[in-house]
């Protein structure tokens, strides 16, 4: 059977991955690194609704490198407290393993190509499927998400009380300009009464002549 490389697969499912299928890794998917397989396997534990977490590897006794790498689901195994005694005043930490047994191994060939040899892919635990029914995100991200709403949401009101504001000072230093023109008009007025008033005063009542 022929093997097809992550680039290649990842562009012939390119349709399938922007629409609500999801490519998923199969024994015998090749990848030019282990890092490459590490960012595959996150970005499909991203879209279907779960956490990776990073478990064993292999190293090689010659020269230390790693031969097979080990990924599965955050929720893979139990807890050690879990199994533990507890005292009378102490109530056992919730945990978040559940015993999944999800999980992807890949090993380095002798082509440099590292090659998909076990893929676990059912869970034991509800995926957190979000309402696009795409992925989810693990609970700091939802966490981080939602902050990062809730603060782009506090932006708009600010946005929107600074505009209200604005418009305020905007009438209220209209209103200012059109009362101080107003006031002006009434003291000329003042003045220009107070001027005929004087003038008819000295016409009608001319100044004792000694």
């Amino acid at each position: 059977m022929e093997v097809a490389s992550a680039d290649s697969s990842i562009e012939k499912h390119a349709d399938a991955i922007e629409g609500d299928e999801v490519l998923e890794p199969y024994v015998g998917m090749e990848f030019e690194s282990e890092d490459a397989a590490r960012k595959f396997y996150i970005d499909y534990a991203r879209r279907i609704g779960f956490t990776v977490r990073i478990m064993q590897r292999r190293r090689s006794g010659i020269d230390g490198r790693t031969l097979a790498r080990r990924l599965g689901c955050n929720k893979q195994g139990f807890s050690s407290h879990q199994k533990g005694v507890t005292g009378a005043d102490k109530k056992p930490r919730p945990s978040a393993r559940e015993g999944c047994k999800a999980t992807i191994l890949v090993k380095l060939e002798k082509s440099g190509k590292w090659l998909v040899t076990r893929f676990v892919k059912d869970h034991n635990h509800p995926l957190a499927v979000i309402a696009q029914g795409f992925s989810a995100l693990g609970d700091k991200d939802k966490k981080i998400k939602e902050l990062t709403l809730e603060l782009q949401r506090q932006e708009q009101l600010c946005a929107a009380y600074r505009q209200k504001l604005l418009s305020f000072l905007s009438n209220v230093e209209e209103q200012a300009e059109q009362l101080s023109s107003k006031a002006q008009v009434a003291i000329t007025n003042f003045r220009e009464l107070e001027s005929e008033f004087h003038d008819f005063s000295c016409h009608r009542y001319p100044p004792l002549s000694k």
